[in-house]
Parts: C-alpha cells; structure tokens; sequence
C-alpha cells in the first residue's frame, strides 16, 4: 500500500528525469547544430577557434545563461545523498609577499594545496616566472592561478570543489594570482 510521502516522492522524481531528459536533449540538439555550423562554415570555425582557444572563455557566463533558461543543471541531487569529500581544508600559510602579478605564500613542508572556491580547469602547465600552475575559472568569473605546485589526477576542463585537493605545493611556497576580465585583482580581497 502506497502512502502520500511515497506517492509524491515518485512524482516529483519522475518530473526531475523528464526535466533532465528535456534539458540534455535540447544541449544535444544544440551541441550537434553547432558541429554542423562548423563543418559547413569556416568563418564560424574561425570565431569560435579564436574565441575559445585564443581568449579567456568564461565558462561561469556560459552557466549563468544555461541556469536563466532551463535552472539547475540536475535537480535530481536534491534528492541523492551527497558523497562527504575525504579532504576539506582551507588555505593555511606562514607569510605572504606581493609578487609579480600576485602573491607569494610561504607554506609548511609538503604543502597540500585546497581550491579556494569551486569551478573549471582552464589551463594547465609552466608559467614563466612562477613555474607548475593550474587556472581554475570559479564560478564567481574569478581566475586563479596556483603556481609552484605538483599536481596528479587534474585533467584540463574538469570541475573542482571548493576545498579538496588540488596538489602539493614545491619548495614550500605557493603564488597565487587573482584575475577578471583580464585585470588583476589585490590577493588580500581573496586569502
């Protein structure tokens, strides 16, 4: 025998699918006009080339528009039981100088570095002048680089947390830089 709680709990996860189904057939959709633009015209090629790969694609815009029009990305998770991330940490460190465009922190040995706020990998590899680094675009439109690290497992374009693990700083000692629409910002606003 079915009671009320039951009965309402299926309805509201059968609508949660059929929203869902909806929401990645239209990016399917989307996506396969895009692919089919391309293909057909090189000028669109071009501009989506040189906006994608040559400028700072800001992926947090991108969400903005898609949760306006068609919401949550899944709002089925309301309804899961959420995973408890084993690493949770904050940033922690002794000192911290101005340098080159950001700031230089002095961290203890074997330093395992948090993500400050959760968003996408946006670059991965050398930086002239602060070594290993990662850019995370946060969900706010802020970069941030974390420099002098070593990093496994971080792939470019995927989607961090906000305090798991990223890697482990070098040397003990941790460059951070802020930026937004290609201005950088003041590093005391964010640590």
């Amino acid at each position: 025998m079915n009671t009320k709680k039951t009965v309402k709990k299926r309805l509201v996860l059968k609508k949660s699918v059929k929203s869902f189904i909806t929401r990645a057939l239209i990016t399917v959709i989307i996506f396969l006009v895009g692919m089919i633009l391309i293909k057909k015209d090189n000028n669109i090629k071009n501009t989506i080339l040189e906006n994608v790969y040559d400028k700072n694609f800001e992926f947090a815009k991108i969400k903005d528009v898609y949760q306006k029009y068609f919401g949550n990305i899944l709002s089925i998770d309301q309804l899961a039981v959420k995973e408890q991330a084993v690493f949770q940490e904050t940033l922690s460190y002794k000192n911290a100088h101005t340098y080159l465009d950001g700031v230089k922190l002095t961290v203890d040995e074997n330093y395992m570095v948090p993500v400050l706020e959760s968003g996408i990998v946006i670059f991965l590899g050398e930086k002239e002048g602060y070594g290993n680094t990662v850019i995370i675009e946060q969900v706010d439109g802020v970069d941030v680089y974390y420099s002098n690290i070593s990093t496994d497992g971080i792939k470019l374009y995927d989607y961090v947390e906000k305090g798991t693990l990223l890697g482990e700083a070098e040397d003990k000692k941790l460059y951070l830089v802020f930026q937004k629409d290609g201005t950088f910002l003041n590093y005391k606003d964010y640590i």
